[in-house]
């Protein structure tokens, strides 16, 4: 009876040891073994392959578009392709190149729309509009020269849309989203009351994504 026991205690975990000892091995192995033990059918092996590259591609596309969840969603996408496309991989070839590639071309066509719709540029800057002392920034020497291009596109645009608001409404949109001032600064500044600032700056936002929209399509 001991011996029963004894025998119903392990064997439960005998499973969870194979499959560790599974992802030690996989660890063990190289790009090109790992992605044939994928091929022939080993979800682990996948695992492996998402394990040594998902950080990586992650900085990689990252220091390329300077959106970090932007960045994510691209290298879940570029796994989603890489998994479908796994038989098509070439593998006289170095796999990491192969994935770098692709998600490499997604970076690329997300800044080639960027270029063509500063509406998603716009839209990442707007994030800080929320927070107090924080306009507008359009130089800043960590930029890239194609996001400086984009950016001086993007504030002329910004600033076509602004000459056309109505002037009270342009002056609380100026001081709040290109100035940085707070409600309080502004209702000073304007000698309105804070209510009369708070529906201004409503109704000149907008006014400005409806005159800037057909700018930037």
């Amino acid at each position: 009876m001991a011996r029963t026991r004894e025998n119903s205690s392990i064997e439960p975990t005998a499973p969870k040891s194979e499959a560790r000892e599974r992802k030690l091995r996989l660890r063990e192995l190289s790009d090109p073994d790992v992605v044939q033990a994928s091929l022939d059918g080993d979800d682990r092996a996948f695992d492996e392959l998402v394990r040594r590259y998902d950080q990586r591609l992650l900085n990689f596309v990252y220091r390329t578009i300077g959106d970090r969840e932007r960045s994510e969603d691209l290298i879940q996408e570029t796994f989603v392709r890489v998994y479908r496309h796994l038989h098509r991989f070439d593998q006289s070839k170095k796999f990491s190149t192969w994935i770098y590639t692709i998600s490499s071309n997604l970076a690329k066509n997300e800044l080639r729309n960027r270029s063509r719709n500063p509406l998603v540029l716009f839209q990442t800057i707007k994030k800080n509009w929320s927070a107090d002392h924080r306009p507008l920034e359009w130089e800043d020497p960590k930029y890239k020269p194609d996001d400086l291009y984009r950016k001086r596109y993007l504030r002329a645009r910004v600033e076509e849309a602004v000459e056309q608001l109505p002037k009270h409404h342009r002056m609380v949109f100026v001081l709040r989203e290109l100035e940085g001032k707070t409600y309080e600064e502004i209702a000073e500044i304007t000698e309105c009351n804070l209510g009369t600032v708070k529906s201004r700056l409503n109704r000149a936002r907008n006014n400005f994504a409806k005159i800037i929209a057909p700018m930037i399509e």
